[in-house]
């Protein structure tokens, strides 16, 4: 997991092959222009999904894990918090993991909570279990999916 100021996300292009299309996209657009929906980027490697959404607080955040994507979590507007726990400290899924969605649920708690403001970015790798949505208020978010699996680049 990586908390960083969006000035810095440079700092992060080695970490992964297609960070690149998503640190170019991010820094040479007004992401506050962008309207909610799914982006393409870079075919199935790096796409976008804008969110303009009500916070849902601490307690109804959900930590959720991805096996084939990256996130980079993106705040445009309003005061983001995200839970954090590493997905090997989570016991409690809910339901199966979801293949088709990329996506795994659970009910553990976060261990950790970060404030992400805007101009704030946050990584999360498939060891990262996280909850978004638990700032206040109105929230938009800017979520860069990236392929790790070598077929998907």
């Amino acid at each position: 997991m990586v908390l960083d100021a969006l000035p810095q996300l440079k700092r992060y292009l080695d970490l992964h092959p297609a960070f690149r299309s998503a640190a170019d996209f991010i820094l040479s657009r007004n992401l506050r222009e962008l309207a909610p929906d799914r982006h393409e980027i870079d075919g199935p490697r790096v796409w976008l999904s804008v969110d303009h959404n009500e916070g849902r607080g601490r307690a109804g955040a959900r930590l959720e894990s991805h096996r084939r994507h990256i996130d980079i979590q993106v705040t445009i507007a309003g005061h983001e918090a995200i839970g954090w726990k590493p997905v090997s400290a989570c016991h409690a899924p809910i339901g199966t993991f979801d293949e088709q969605r990329d996506i795994q649920f659970y009910e553990d708690v976060p261990s950790t909570w970060l404030a992400v403001p805007p101009g704030y970015f946050a990584i999360f790798f498939p060891e990262d279990a996280h909850a978004p949505l638990a700032g206040e208020g109105l929230l938009k978010k800017a979520i860069f999916k990236i392929a790790i699996q070598s077929d998907e680049q």
